[in-house]
């Protein structure tokens, strides 16, 4: 009232000095600025009050009978009804435009405490963590006591008003003092809280988006793992590496990938019993590698009746002697995997955990896949064995009808030559001396059946040598060196018997060498080798020829090759353009001569 009073005094004051150059009805719109000031400021009523004493003063200082409050006609009444008019609406516009910018500031603050709070819980990785800022945050930002924001459903009670929040499927209260005015618990009701619902739920989602993300990317890890792991394992299979190694890797990729303390390969010797093929273990597990253990109890004499996977969760309680068996090597759960070779039960992959939480809800799944690996590889070395020995067969029984051809060759039709020889010998010395012609003539013959009988014998050494039988490989060689029209230095190694088929190959390896060497190679010399490396018979033939050979060109290379690896040797052929040409035959000499030879080749 008293700021109105001077403001009235200062607008009359200055009325004066302006009275001199302007009319006097202009002179009351000084008091005009006056009420929109105390309207902007105090509002309304406090305004109304200043206009009529603004109309009051202007009607005693200035108008005509000075000093007096002159109403003298109509004119008078109007002036100052349409003065308080105009005072009374600008105080109405400056009120609301007070009004309109009070509330533009408190939208201000509001948006600003609400992009605080989104950034404040929108980068937060936990929600809950954040929650205390953010409180302290909205009391701060309207001067309350306290201010909590909880994201669980609390009542209110007679110190604190509680209002829900709702954020999808969360449930949160926004607790401020009871004793708020209700114009600002309408405001914290209208605006606050929609926004905070808006902003807990954005921050849900963000934290389940998070969330999904993160599980996307775990999954994606481990599924980029298992892959990598899976193939490690083909590859192996695909290069025919032995199932011993295939075994091992199943068992270490396994264990690593499912984090078990241990992963057994078995395979079922019988209805009863199973043997320990391959393992992998933690450091501290006793090995059972090679030890042959009962199928009773666990999850081995579930899977030997059925192909699906097993588990068992733990192994307290568990009936049998595999049970007592993982019981007393620590192990409290297990999951295991058939191997199925050719529809039959071939063996089970069997990972095993120590800890107390039950194994992955996936690692029969998982487990499944090595198991199909391991299955693979068994029956390609089945496959395998099965063609080797096959192919082995079929060169024994050749050499066989070879040796039988011979044999009756030698003890039939020669003989019967040799018979036939005498006779016409007998015959030519029984012709008298006067009949030359024909005495000629049975000599001519005698002659013929003499070049027949060791065109024969050529013909039965080329189809299986008798002394290869008799004397073994090194006379054999010998001879074939005598034979050859090139000079042969021969290395023939340990005088030692080797398996018929093995000295059958080699014989038949120096034979052909000797033959292309002969035809195409244009030697001088030809060096022979032989050595046994242990159960290894290593040949080497090598000219100082033109070089150059093919091996895809020659029929005789090509069955020589066949019949070396079906004995599961190795036969590699260097053969540089004017560098000569060099034979490497690598053959098993085991009793039968099926094992096989991995060494690389040394040439």
């Amino acid at each position: 009232m008293t700021i109105g009073a001077l403001l009235v005094m200062l607008e009359t004051l200055l009325v004066y000095p302006l009275g001199h150059i302007t009319q006097s009805e202009a002179l009351a719109l000084v008091y005009i600025p006056g009420v929109l000031a105390v309207a902007t400021l105090w509002g309304f009523g406090l305004a109304a009050v200043v206009s009529v004493a603004s109309a009051l003063a202007f009607n005693y200082f200035h108008v005509p009978r000075i000093g007096t409050l002159t109403f003298a006609d109509s004119k008078d009444w109007v002036e100052l009804a349409v003065f308080l008019v105009v005072a009374l609406l600008t105080s109405s516009m400056a009120q609301l435009a007070r009004a309109q910018v009070l509330e533009s500031v408190k939208r201000y603050r509001e948006a600003d405490l609400t992009t605080g709070l989104a950034r404040l819980i929108l980068r937060a990785n936990d929600l809950h963590s954040v929650l205390p800022e953010a409180s302290g945050r909205l009391q701060h930002a309207l001067g309350l006591p306290f201010a909590t924001v909880d994201l669980q459903a609390v009542a209110g009670d007679e110190c604190q008003a509680a209002f829900p929040l709702r954020c999808g499927a969360l449930r949160g209260t926004l607790l401020v003092p009871a004793e708020l005015p209700e114009p600002v618990q309408r405001c914290v009701r209208d605006r606050l809280v929609p926004s905070l619902e808006a902003l807990l739920r954005a921050a849900c989602d963000r934290e389940a988006v998070g969330q999904s993300l993160e599980t996307s990317r775990y999954e994606q890890r481990v599924l980029v793992e298992e892959q990598t792991a899976l193939r490690r394992v083909a590859t192996l299979v695909a290069r025919g590496v032995a199932p011993a190694e295939v075994f091992a890797a199943v068992a270490a990729e396994a264990t690593r990938l499912l984090d078990a303390d241990a992963t057994r390969l078995l395979r079922y010797e019988s209805a009863c019993s199973a043997v320990v093929l391959a393992e992998a273990s933690k450091p501290g597990n006793p090995a059972l590698l090679g030890k042959s253990l009962v199928v009773d109890g666990g999850v081995l004499e579930i899977l030997i009746h059925g192909t699906n996977p097993a588990r068992v969760d733990t192994y307290e309680g568990q009936p049998g002697s595999l049970a007592e068996l993982a019981r007393c090597l620590g192990f409290r759960s297990a999951v295991g995997a058939a191997i199925l070779v050719e529809g039959r039960v071939w063996g089970a992959l069997v990972a095993l955990w120590s800890r107390h939480a039950p194994p992955p809800a996936d690692a029969e799944e998982r487990l499944s896949q090595f198991t199909e690996l391991a299955a693979t590889a068994v029956a390609n070395t089945e496959c395998r064995a099965e063609l080797n020995a096959s192919r082995a067969r079929i060169v024994v029984a050749a050499d066989e009808a070879r040796r039988r051809i011979e044999r009756d060759l030698h003890d039939g039709v020669q003989q019967r030559l040799v018979s036939l020889g005498l006779q016409l010998r007998l015959a030519e010395d029984l012709v008298p001396g006067e009949l030359e012609e024909i005495k000629a003539r049975l000599s001519c013959a005698s002659d013929g059946l003499t070049a027949a009988f060791k065109d024969l014998q050529e013909i039965s050494r080329g189809i299986h040598p008798a002394i290869l039988s008799q004397g073994g490989l090194g006379p054999a060689l010998r001879t074939l060196a005598r034979r050859c029209p090139i000079p042969v230095e021969l290395n023939p190694g340990a005088r030692r018997r080797l398996p018929e088929c093995v000295e059958v190959a080699a014989y038949y390896a120096v034979s052909e060498a000797f033959t292309n060497t002969v035809k195409h190679a244009q030697a001088t010399v030809i060096d022979v080798d032989l050595d046994i490396d242990g159960e290894v018979l290593v040949l080497s033939i090598h000219d100082d020829g033109v070089g150059g050979a093919d091996p895809g060109l020659g029929s005789g290379l090509v069955s020589l090759t066949d019949r070396v690896e079906a004995l599961g040797g190795q036969l590699h052929i260097t053969s540089p353009v004017g560098g000569g040409t060099s034979v490497l035959v690598k053959l098993p000499t085991g009793p039968d001569g099926s094992s096989r030879v991995d060494a690389a080749p040394s040439g």
